[in-house]
C-alpha cells in the first residue's frame, strides 16, 4: 500500500508540471478563437492551480493498474470516475463549462465517448502486441525443439 501511495505521489508530481503548459495551450486556443480577450490575475492563478492539481491526479491515478489484486474492470471504472470528476470540477471552476444540466450532460457524453475510444485503442494495440509476442514465442519454441 505504501509503495502504491508513493508511486501515486511520484507520478503525480511529474505530471503536475505539465498542468501550466496545458493551461497556456488552452488559453492560447481560447484567445485565438476570440473566446477571451484578457485574463485577470485570479483567472490565471485559478487556472494554474486547478490544472496542476488535475495533472497531479491524472498522472498519479494510473497507479491503479499496478495493483494486482484489483480487477482490471474495477480499476478502469475507478480511473474513469476520478478523471471525470477531476475534469468536470476543473472545467466548472475555470468557467470553461457553464453550470447547468444540459452543459454537464453534453460534457458527460463527450467524456464517456472519448474515454471509451481511448480504451478501445489501448485494448486493440495491446491485443495486437500480445498476439505478435505469442507468435514469436511459438516460433522460438518450435525452433528450439528441432
Amino acid at each position: 500500500m505504501k509503495k502504491n501511495v508513493m508511486e501515486f505521489i511520484c507520478r503525480g508530481l511529474i505530471a503536475c508540471g505539465f498542468g501550466p503548459i496545458v493551461l497556456a495551450i488552452v488559453y492560447l486556443i481560447l484567445y485565438n478563437c476570440d473566446v477571451i480577450e484578457t485574463l485577470d490575475v485570479n483567472q490565471v492563478c485559478t487556472g494554474i492551480f486547478s490544472l496542476s492539481a488535475l495533472a497531479f491526479v491524472a498522472g498519479g491515478i494510473n497507479v491503479l493498474y499496478q495493483i494486482e489484486r484489483l480487477p482490471l474492470i474495477l480499476a478502469i471504472l475507478i480511473h474513469g470516475v476520478v478523471l471525470y470528476i477531476g475534469y468536470l470540477c476543473t472545467y466548472l471552476l475555470n468557467d470553461w463549462l457553464a453550470f447547468g444540466i444540459k452543459p454537464i450532460l453534453i460534457f458527460t457524453v463527450i467524456f464517456i465517448v472519448g474515454y471509451f475510444i481511448i480504451w478501445a485503442i489501448i485494448y486493440t494495440a495491446t491485443k495486437r502486441n500480445t498476439a505478435q509476442l505469442n507468435e514469436k514465442l511459438k516460433k522460438s519454441q518450435q525452433g528450439s525443439e528441432m
